[in-house]
C-alpha cells in the first residue's frame, strides 16, 4: 500500500478535482474520476496507471503550485505509479529494485553479463574468438541450445513475474463485484493503448512545457513501442525457421527475420534516443524527480539492445563478429532481468487500466 501521506494527497487531489471538473475532457483520467464520489486506495492506484502524464491539467489547474491547495495531478500520478509497481511485483523484496535503477546501474549491469559471458566462452569454447574467424556463424561462438536454455530460463522467470505482477494489479484494480471486461471493451483498450489515445489531452501534440506543444513525445513511443513488437516478431519468426524448417541464423539480409529485425532495430534506436532528448527538455515540473533513474534505465538499455544488434547485423562477417555477439548478449540480458522491475511495467499497468476504463465505460453506457 503507498504510503498514508501520498493516499492523503492523492485522495485530497482527486476530490477538488472532482469538484471543479475543468479538466474532464482531457484524458481518460477525469471520466474515471467522475464516476466516484469517494476514492479507496484500489481507485487512487488504478487512476494513477491510467494517467498517461500528458501534463495538460497542470497548466490549466487554478489550484496548482503555488497555491495553498497545492493541486498536481501529474506528480501525484506518477508517485502513485511507482508504489503501484512496488506493491504489487513478484517476487516482492526485489521492489526495491525500483528505486536503485539509473542509467549507470544499466551499463554496469550490461558490462557484467558480457564479462560472465566473455569468460565461459574462453574458458569452454576459446576458439569461438579467434582473430581469423569471418564465417559469421552465431552458434560456432554460443551454441544454440545454450542459448536457448540460457535465454529460455531467464525469458521464463520474466514472462512469470510480469505475470503474476500484472495480475495481483488486476485483483487490486478491480475486486470481486466490479464490472469486468468485455470483447468490446478489451479492443477498446487495446486500440487507445497501441495508438496512445492519451498521450496527449487534445489535438496532434504533446505538452512540454506551458504553450509549448510538439508531436515528438508520441512520435518517440510509437517509434519505441514499434520498433520492440518488430523486433520481438523478428525473434518469433527466426525461432521458427529454426525449429519447423532447420534454417539456422545468420539468415540472409533479404529474409523476414533480418527485414524485421533491422525496422525494429531503428525504432529502438531512434525511440529511446528521442525520448531521453525530451526528458531533457520537458519541463520538470510534469515528472517525479524519484523516478528518472528508472526512466533513464529503460531507455538506456533499449537503445545499446538495438545498437549492438545493428552494429552485429552489420559486421557478422568481420573478425570482431565474435565479441560483438557476447557484448549484444550480455546487453540482452541485462535489459531482460530489469523487465520485470524496471519502468517495462507501465505498459502492461496501462494497458489494464485501460481495460477497466472500457469496462466502466461500457457498464454505464458511456462512449
Amino acid at each position: 500500500m503507498p504510503p498514508a501521506d501520498l493516499l492523503h494527497r492523492g485522495e485530497h487531489t482527486l476530490t477538488v478535482c472532482n469538484s471543479c471538473r475543468y479538466c474532464e475532457q482531457y484524458c481518460a483520467v477525469f471520466p474515471a474520476m467522475e464516476r466516484r464520489l469517494t476514492f479507496s486506495d484500489a481507485d487512487l492506484v488504478y487512476l494513477g496507471n491510467l494517467c498517461h502524464n500528458c501534463g495538460e491539467c497542470l497548466y490549466a489547474c487554478q489550484y496548482a503550485p503555488p497555491h495553498e491547495f497545492g493541486i498536481d495531478v501529474p506528480r501525484t500520478m506518477a508517485e502513485l505509479r511507482l508504489h503501484s509497481y512496488e506493491e504489487d511485483c513478484w517476487p516482492r523484496p526485489l521492489a526495491r529494485a525500483f528505486r536503485r535503477q539509473g542509467a549507470l546501474t544499466s551499463l554496469v549491469l550490461a558490462a557484467g553479463f558480457s564479462a560472465i559471458l566473455f569468460a565461459a566462452t574462453v574458458q569452454l569454447n576459446p576458439s569461438a574468438l579467434s582473430p581469423g574467424r569471418t564465417d559469421a556463424e552465431f552458434y560456432a561462438v554460443v551454441p544454440h541450445g545454450v542459448m536457448v536454455a540460457v535465454f529460455g530460463a531467464v525469458g521464463g522467470f520474466v514472462a512469470l513475474a510480469l505475470g503474476v505482477s500484472v495480475w495481483r494489479y488486476w485483483r487490486r484494480i478491480s475486486p470481486r463485484g466490479t464490472p469486468g471486461p468485455t470483447p468490446r471493451a478489451l479492443a477498446r483498450a487495446v486500440r487507445d493503448a497501441l495508438t496512445l489515445r492519451h498521450l496527449h489531452a487534445s489535438g496532434p501534440d504533446c505538452v512540454s512545457a506551458e504553450e509549448a506543444r510538439a508531436p515528438w513525445r508520441r512520435w518517440w513511443h510509437h517509434a519505441t513501442l514499434g520498433g520492440f513488437l518488430l523486433c520481438f516478431a523478428s525473434t518469433s519468426v527466426a525461432a521458427v525457421y529454426h525449429a519447423a524448417f532447420g534454417w539456422e541464423a545468420p539468415h540472409p539480409y533479404t529474409s523476414l527475420p533480418v527485414l524485421l529485425g533491422t525496422a525494429g532495430g531503428v525504432g529502438l534506436v531512434l525511440g529511446p534516443a528521442g525520448q531521453w532528448w525530451l526528458r531533457r527538455r520537458r519541463d520538470p515540473a510534469l515528472a517525479d524527480p524519484a523516478q528518472q533513474g528508472l526512466d533513464a534505465s529503460l531507455l538506456v538499455l533499449l537503445w545499446l539492445t538495438s545498437a549492438t544488434g545493428l552494429l552485429l547485423l552489420a559486421l557478422r562477417a568481420r573478425t570482431v563478429m565474435g565479441p560483438l555477439l557476447l557484448v549484444h548478449l550480455g546487453v540482452v540480458l541485462a535489459l531482460f532481468v530489469t523487465l520485470p522491475y524496471g519502468k517495462f511495467v507501465h505498459g502492461f499497468y496501462r494497458l489494464a487500466a485501460l481495460v477497466k476504463d472500457a469496462a466502466e465505460r461500457d457498464a454505464d453506457g458511456s462512449v
